[in-house]
């Protein structure tokens, strides 16, 4: 059974995330939102289709777009899979908040 795709690499600054991802045709990974960062996606090689709060558009290599926080997102890769990288402010580490 191939991989279902998903990150193949990652790195983190003090200020940054990046995150390269992988997906074969006709998979990404689940639809959901990000109430926390806006995201950049740079598409570099193949095609995803984007669905932001119910509109979907065609990213291809060389395109790029930014996902605003609070948005309802699914990338779904294209007929020949997809190759993209994202970057955003990274989290902070987890916290113990009283109540």
């Amino acid at each position: 059974m191939p991989p279902a795709g998903g990150p193949v690499w990652g790195a983190a600054s003090t200020d940054l995330n990046a995150t390269l991802l992988e997906w074969p045709a006709g998979n990404g990974p689940a639809e959901h939102v990000n109430e926390e960062r806006d995201v950049l996606y740079v598409v570099l090689t193949g095609s995803l289709t984007l669905t932001e709060d119910g509109e979907s558009r065609e990213l291809g290599a060389g395109e790029a777009t930014i996902v605003e926080k609070g948005s309802r997102r699914r990338l779904l890769a294209g007929p020949d899979g997809v190759r993209y990288l994202t970057a955003h402010i990274r989290r902070g580490g987890l916290e113990i908040k009283r109540l």
